[in-house]
């Protein structure tokens, strides 16, 4: 299902220069090598079967990593005013996700705390001051008190101050929305600093959600992921699309923890050309890639950025909730025609060619073949971020 933002926040149109980022951003663009210059260094490294088929390794990064860490589970743009609310299904929990009149954002379990009904049963975002469940109309501020109940009277001994819906721990980190699954104390260990402030550079906490949409795979989580932390795949699985845009040049990597960022030149790319024009929009010359712990994807492109979040529902099922964010609401009509061919492309992009790689990948996994996956060189950053994952497991 397709569900277009339809609150919209005033923002600056605005392309992002390369003094915008930070200043490992920066640094990082600079040590790209000019195309003719990149050197590709072979890789030995395998993975068994059972990291994408198995049960065991699927119960241990749940417990391990999904409900002991915060994860995200949507993006703060997605609410760009007080008093609006959405409701999300993640990681098999219905949540709300609403942002106060005081302007903080707050997750709660979409449960009244009458009978358990949803308050919120669609996906769009709603502009509202307060929540009615539809089922006895018990009523709540988006702050999670219990401000109504109907017939108040047939009721002995019910404190309103006592049945608040039921709020998850949560913080917005890069503009992305964590929440502690489990209730606990909010475990953000795992988050850095340096990707926080990469993704505010990158405009995804002020940004636009242009677009959004959800996907239900038939694929384990990183059978998902595994196409966005490297290149080998660009030129093949993409050729009739966006192939033509890349080489197989290695891209500059950090890591963060068990966050990755992938910086890589666009076709022809020269290092001379990020001082031709102080102002060209960096995204024009360079591409950034990022993981982001556990299960959050960033891909810049010229117009707009696409963040996903990678949920796990079962060893071979994951929801990904897509996002593509723009600097700001379309305000000619030149740019909204940008834009929705930007959005027509990359949701063909990843649902005809990332996502339908990942399900035909997992019905071989789960015949067995192969034993163990092989990585090369250009798959380098897979093997970073299992090694950085497993040292949680």
């Amino acid at each position: 299902m397709n569900f277009v933002a339809d609150i919209a926040r005033p923002a600056e149109r605005r392309v992002t220069r390369l003094s915008d980022l930070t200043d490992s951003q920066q640094e990082a663009i600079r040590r790209i090598p000019a195309e003719k210059d990149a050197v590709n260094v072979p890789l030995a490294a395998t993975r068994p079967n059972a990291i994408f088929t198995g049960r065991e390794r699927f119960d241990a990064e749940q417990a391990n990593i999904f409900q002991k860490h915060a994860v995200p589970v949507a993006l703060a743009a997605v609410l760009p005013e007080p008093g609006s609310v959405v409701a999300i299904e993640a990681y098999g929990k219905p949540l709300l996700v609403t942002r106060t009149r005081a302007d903080n954002i707050k997750v709660f379990i979409n449960a009244c705390q009458h009978k358990g009904a949803k308050l919120v049963e669609d996906c769009a975002v709603h502009k509202q001051g307060r929540m009615v469940c539809p089922y006895h109309a018990w009523t709540y501020g988006l702050d999670g008190k219990l401000i109504g109940v109907a017939r108040s009277d047939m009721f002995e001994g019910v404190m309103k101050d006592q049945r608040g819906l039921k709020e998850l721990p949560s913080v917005v980190w890069g503009g992305v929305i964590y929440a502690q699954l489990n209730g606990g104390p909010l475990d953000v260990s795992q988050l850095h600093d340096q990707i926080d402030a990469d993704f505010t550079a990158l405009g995804i906490h002020g940004g636009y959600v242009y677009g959004r949409k959800t996907f239900d795979l038939a694929a384990n989580w990183k059978v998902v992921l595994e196409p966005f932390l490297e290149g080998y795949h660009v030129q093949r699985l993409h050729a009739a699309s966006i192939g033509a845009l890349f080489v197989d040049a290695p891209s500059v990597s950090d890591t963060f923890g068990v966050n990755i960022r992938q910086v890589s030149g666009r076709i022809g790319y020269e290092p001379a050309m990020l001082d031709e024009d102080a102002d060209t929009n960096v995204h024009k010359l360079v591409t950034h890639a990022y993981t982001a712990f556990p299960n959050v994807v960033v891909v810049t492109s010229q117009y707009y950025t696409s963040v996903m979040i990678l949920m796990p529902y079962g060893v071979d099922r994951t929801i990904v909730h897509y996002y593509m964010v723009t600097p700001g609401p379309a305000t000619t009509p030149k740019a909204e025609e940008v834009f929705e061919r930007s959005y027509d492309l990359i949701i063909k992009v990843f649902a005809g060619e990332d996502f339908r790689a990942a399900q035909i990948s997992q019905e071989g996994l789960n015949a067995g073949v192969p034993e163990s996956t092989v990585y090369c060189g250009l798959e380098e950053n897979v093997i970073r971020y299992y090694e950085a994952l497993e040292t949680l497991l």
